[in-house]
């Protein structure tokens, strides 16, 4: 899932990936066919195939590598393609993914359906394959988020030599992240976490403004929501209203 986030945000459907897949000799059989089951029940979600690879045994631990590749439906947006002007775009909620593993690790007290449905987005990741056409026709810079809100956006910046200001009364959280930071003593302190945490798998994307009637259209027929956030400006970095930027490091949860 999280390769096709990657192909996603580079304005490609996925289309068939290569699997290197290490096995523990000690794992029982059984664990393999719900593992072969689940990926089949994904590449007919995606439309795509497994057309390679190797698959060997191993002491330990089980290692999953996939490569994925897609097939573009238009031009290709790099990091390096924002421009100052430009609209900041973000798909989906944003902060779900880092509280579950935060209720994995870190025992996180939340109500138990916003336990659920956070450790869900975490552990099941939602890549918003329908924008694809969307990206293609509008995104300048383009990246999945998957180390954070505000160190893939630092990301773009760098890569495009422009600042990126964003709004966070603006970014997008769900109803269960919503009620966490409601929570919170802090607030600048919660909304770092939520939008430096990584694992989201969003698009993030700059677009020309005079796109946004042709995005809204794009976002509302494919089914996906996304939000505008901020703006390109002349600089360097990102201003999120003074919350510090950090790049997620990537755990995973039991």
């Amino acid at each position: 899932r999280v390769n096709v986030s990657d192909v996603v945000a580079k304005g490609a459907a996925p289309d068939h990936y290569f699997l290197s897949l290490a096995w523990p000799a000690a794992r029982p059989a059984a664990d393999m066919a719900l593992f072969a089951a689940a990926l089949a029940e994904d590449q007919r979600l995606w439309s795509c195939a497994l057309i390679g690879g190797d698959t060997t045994a191993t002491p330990g631990p089980l290692t999953i590598s996939i490569s994925m590749r897609g097939r573009l439906a238009g031009r290709a947006p790099s990091r390096a393609d924002a421009h100052v002007g430009d609209d900041v775009w973000v798909s989906g909620t944003i902060g779900d993914a880092v509280l579950g593993l935060g209720v994995l690790t870190e025992a996180l007290t939340l109500p138990d359906n916003d336990a659920a449905f956070v450790v869900g987005r975490y552990r099941r990741p939602e890549p918003r394959a329908a924008l694809a056409p969307l990206i293609a026709a509008h995104a300048r810079a383009s990246m999945d988020v998957s180390d954070g809100l505000l160190g893939d956006a630092a990301k773009i910046a760098a890569a495009s030599g422009v600042r990126i200001a964003i709004d966070p009364a603006l970014v997008p959280l769900s109803t269960a992240a919503t009620r966490w930071l409601a929570t919170a003593m802090d607030t600048a302190a919660a909304q770092a976490k939520l939008f430096g945490g990584g694992d989201d798998y969003e698009i993030l994307f700059t677009a020309a403004p005079e796109a946004r009637d042709p995005i809204f259209e794009g976002a509302r027929a494919a089914g996906v929501a996304l939000t505008r956030i901020g703006a390109v400006e002349p600089g360097a970095g990102v201003d999120a209203g003074g919350l510090p930027i950090r790049a997620y490091e990537h755990a995973w949860g039991d």
